[in-house]
């Protein structure tokens, strides 16, 4: 008849089925849930500085300065499928060299149980603000946005933009100010 091994084959691959199947079933229980949410953003100080970039060139480059405030509750976002919000705060603009330009100024990793309503008041950046030319100084159209990433148990890993931005303009000329 059938072997040892031949039985333990078919339980094995019968109880995998049955995983992947109760697996695809979770996922689809959260698959249509919008994860968006509002998020306030501001502008505290506004500066750029005209400094030598990190490169063997040692060209100097725009390196812009901002400290912002966040208002966010990102509290609705979790259900039994959410191990980990991973937030990061991006600044895209336009300049003459490149049509599009997206720099990521902040982020933050908030797992399922802390805290997620985030008031932030008067915060710096964690990343440096550098363009690859002088296309900060005076620039008007500078939009920040705050996005996440939702890091399930099972399925998808949608990357989502929050409800409202905020634009801002950098001052015409560089500061000499030590920042």
């Amino acid at each position: 008849m059938h072997t040892v091994i031949a039985r333990g084959n078919a339980i094995t691959a019968y109880t995998l089925s049955v995983a992947a199947c109760l697996t695809f079933c979770c996922f689809l229980s959260v698959a249509f849930i919008d994860y968006k949410a509002n998020a306030t953003l501001n502008t505290v100080i506004v500066a750029v500085k005209n400094v030598a970039d990190y490169s063997a060139s040692r060209e100097k480059n725009d390196l812009g300065y901002l400290t912002f405030d966040l208002q966010t509750d990102l509290t609705p976002l979790f259900n039994w499928n959410v191990k980990q919000l991973f937030l990061y705060l991006t600044a895209e603009y336009q300049t003459e060299n490149n049509n599009f330009n997206q720099v990521v100024l902040w982020d933050k990793i908030i797992l399922r149980g802390d805290n997620a309503i985030l008031d932030f008041k008067n915060m710096n950046t964690k990343y440096y603000f550098w363009d690859d030319g002088n296309g900060l100084r005076g620039n008007k159209n500078v939009t920040l946005t705050l996005s996440w990433n939702i890091i399930p148990n099972a399925g998808l890993l949608p990357s989502v933009n929050a409800f409202g931005s905020h634009t801002f303009a950098f001052p015409p000329g560089y500061t000499s100010l030590r920042m």
